[in-house]
């Protein structure tokens, strides 16, 4: 009688090659902490740098997001209203022109503890998340500041003049281009869950009642404004993303 032998699948020296850290290094915990110490420092200088840069060119970065308001005039109704003001523009700015650095440093902390597969995943993530948000000071410097601008002007033009303090116009543009800019991070989120397989493309678009109440509600979170128009801008716009990121998720096959 011939005794027959079970043969053990062959392992996948493919997935075992994504699944390995290159390089790996054993560092004790006050190692971790001292390199994430010098990484903080190195992009605190950074910000510093380009918010010092921004504030030596702050007045034509003040008049860039003055044009939306058209020819509304602005007021400074306090004694170093537009120096403070200078000071946030200046440090907004700054810390978006970090921002690759600062990316760079937090990439070069993460990194040894990725395997090959996560590494792979890294670079269009930020890829996507810097361009994505960049889309979004674009989107609410083009479209959403307008719209609201326009309503509130429009609003009561025949009964009150147009007079703003400087202070509160900034207050509401940065604001609102910064928490835009936020939430057109929505795909990249996605793309991170369905890659990781906590929530796959089919649940995410069963949920979509859920997503439609969801945006409704961030955008008039993140809205400072009350119009509706801008927070319809929003929303719709935030509908779009999300969609398109299930989109992209399902494509990506998961």
């Amino acid at each position: 009688m011939a005794s027959t032998e079970l043969e053990t699948p062959p392992k996948n020296t493919t997935d075992e090659h994504l699944d390995e850290i290159p390089d790996e290094v054993e560092m004790s915990l006050f190692d971790h902490l001292e390199e994430l110490r010098q990484r903080i420092f190195y992009a605190l200088i950074a910000v510093a740098i380009g918010v010092t840069g921004c504030f030596i060119f702050v007045k034509p970065l003040v008049q860039l997001l003055e044009v939306p308001a058209g020819d509304v005039k602005f007021l400074q109704l306090a004694p170093g209203e537009f120096f403070f003001v200078s000071l946030k523009v200046a440090g907004y700015s700054g810390i978006l022109v970090a921002s690759p650095f600062i990316l760079y440093q937090i990439i070069q902390f993460v990194l040894p503890g990725l395997t090959r597969r996560e590494r792979r995943l890294l670079g269009p993530i930020v890829l996507g998340s810097s361009v994505l948000f960049f889309a979004g000071l674009a989107f609410a410097y083009l479209a959403l500041i307008p719209a609201a601008l326009k309503f509130f002007i429009s609003y009561g033009a025949d009964v009150v003049e147009q007079l703003w303090s400087i202070d509160r116009y900034f207050e509401f543009v940065l604001l609102l281009m910064f928490s835009t800019g936020l939430a057109f991070q929505i795909p990249v989120i996605q793309l991170i869950l369905g890659y990781l397989g906590i929530v796959s493309s089919k649940q995410m678009l069963s949920g979509w009642r859920y997503v439609v109440l969801g945006a409704v509600v961030l955008g008039a979170v993140l809205t400072p404004s009350t119009d509706p128009l801008t927070q319809s801008l929003l929303a719709g716009a935030v509908l779009g993303l999300y969609f398109g990121g299930v989109g992209m998720v399902k494509l990506s096959g998961r």
